[in-house]
Formats: structure tokens, sequence, C-alpha cells
């Protein structure tokens, strides 16, 4: 992902995540601090999808639409923040591609582990591609609760 990919980028979650609104400088701000772990995903030169991912602590994701700052010292997981691919995407494996970009970055940054906040009843895709939802504590309940009631926080060992 470029800088000059980021609207169509911001457009494409606002389709694809309607319930999950950002504002455009959170897609930014992550581009900024881990351009390594953001991805867009290509056919016939048209942006079909993208995956945003950073380093962070297994457990303590960031809240919905919230700006980092920076990324923590003590980062044990690389946090796929969003990833999106519209209906044009179906059938071409894009999905696939992106997470064993995410596995090839997390290794990279030395990161054993991918996790994320599955929404939009997708829990059951996440968990055939080898994800396991992790136990919450009371902090991460309630963060969770804020992404709606089927949310829940997975964790992909990859190491």
């Amino acid at each position: 992902m470029t800088p000059d990919d980021v609207r169509e980028v911001h457009r494409i979650g606002e389709i694809v995540h309607p319930a999950y609104p950002e504002d455009i400088e959170t897609v930014k701000e992550r581009l900024s601090l881990f351009p390594a772990g953001c991805f867009v995903a290509y056919a016939k030169d048209r942006l079909l999808g993208y995956a945003i991912s950073h380093p962070s602590v297994v457990g303590k994701p960031p809240a919905l639409d919230s700006m980092l700052g920076s990324l923590p010292e003590d980062a044990n997981c690389l946090f796929l923040h969003d990833i999106a691919l519209t209906e044009a995407s179906r059938g071409l494996g894009l999905g696939r591609s992106l997470l064993d970009r995410l596995k090839t970055a997390a290794q990279q940054a030395n990161l054993g582990r991918i996790a994320l906040v599955s929404v939009n009843n997708s829990r059951g895709y996440w968990q055939a591609q080898g994800f396991r939802v992790f136990e919450a504590d009371a902090a991460l309940a309630v963060k969770l609760a804020t992404y709606g009631d089927d949310a829940a926080y997975m964790v992909l060992e990859i190491a």
C-alpha cells in the first residue's frame, strides 16, 4: 500500500464495513507507522481490496477508529486491523493471498502470531484459516463489546 492508495482503501472500507466507520486519518496513520503490514490487492489495474496490520500485544487490540500514536515496544503479534475485499474480488483468491502476505510480514517482524477481532459473523472463516478464539479478560471483553455482539478476539500461531 502507498499513500496514493489511501483514499480508495478508505472508500472500500466504508462500503465493506459500513457498521465500523473509521476516519481516513486512521488508515493514514497505520500506513505511516507500519507500511510493511499494509497491502492492497489489485486485479486488472483495479484496487479490489486491502489488509492493514501493525505490531501489537496479544489481548490488547486498539479501540475501533483510534489513533495509535506509536507502536508498542513489547509487541508480540501482528494485529490485523482491517481486511476488506470488494464483491468484484470474489473467487480470485485475494483473501488467501493477503493472509499469506500478512504471515510473511509477521515473520519478518519476528512476531509469531497474528491477532484480529472477527466481526460480521466471520468467526467460522477465521477458524478455517487456523485462528483460535482467545479467552477475553474483563478489559478485552469491554473493548470487544464496542465491535458488536458477535465480536471475538482471535489469534493464529505462525511460528
